[in-house]
C-alpha cells in the first residue's frame, strides 16, 4: 500500500511540475517556448481558456498533493515503529551495547558486595576454604596426634 501510495505521489509531482511550467507568466513560461502566445498552447487549449484549464488543473493537482502527502505521512508513522525495531544506527548499538556491560559489571560487583556482607554476618569460609576444611572427626583425631603425649605418672614396676 505505501509503495503504491508513493508511486502516485511522484506521478502527482511531476504532472504539478509541468502544469505549473505550463503557465504563462509576465515571461510567457514554458508556455510561451512552444509556440508563443498563440502557438501549440493555443491550438491545445484555446486562447483564454489556456489559463483556465491550467489554473484548475494546477489546484486540483496541489489538493491530490496535499492528500497524498498526508497519507504517506499517516503511513510511514507505522512503518517507522516497525522499521525502527528492526535497524538501528552503528553508534546507538554501541552505546546500548556499552550500557548493557556497564550494567552487568555493576550487577556482578553488588552480588560480590553482597555475598562478602553475608559472609562476614554468618562467619563462615570463603568459598574456596570450604574444601579445605576436614569433617569434625578427622580434625579431632589430628589434633590429639599433633598434641604432645603428656607424660602421666608410671607406676613403678615392682619386681
Amino acid at each position: 500500500m505505501f509503495a503504491v501510495l508513493l508511486i502516485i505521489h511522484v506521478l502527482i509531482c511531476v504532472a504539478l511540475i509541468v502544469v505549473v511550467l505550463m503557465q504563462s507568466a509576465k515571461g510567457e513560461g514554458l508556455a510561451g517556448a512552444f509556440g508563443g502566445g498563440g502557438g501549440l498552447t493555443g491550438a491545445v487549449f484555446g486562447g483564454r481558456g489556456a489559463a483556465s484549464f491550467l489554473s484548475r488543473a494546477t489546484t486540483v493537482l496541489a489538493i491530490f498533493f496535499m492528500v497524498s502527502c498526508m497519507g504517506l505521512s499517516l503511513l510511514s508513522a507505522g512503518r517507522s515503529t516497525q522499521t525502527a525495531a528492526v535497524t538501528g544506527s552503528a553508534v546507538t548499538e554501541a552505546a546500548q551495547e556499552d550500557m548493557a556491560t556497564q550494567q552487568r559489571s555493576q550487577q556482578e560487583q553488588a552480588a560480590q558486595q553482597e555475598a562478602q556482607q553475608q559472609q562476614q554476618q554468618s562467619g563462615s569460609a570463603l568459598p574456596e576454604d570450604i574444601f579445605n576444611v576436614k569433617p569434625s572427626g578427622e580434625q579431632q583425631q589430628q589434633q590429639q596426634q599433633t598434641q604432645p603425649q603428656q607424660a602421666q605418672p608410671q607406676k613403678p614396676d615392682s619386681q
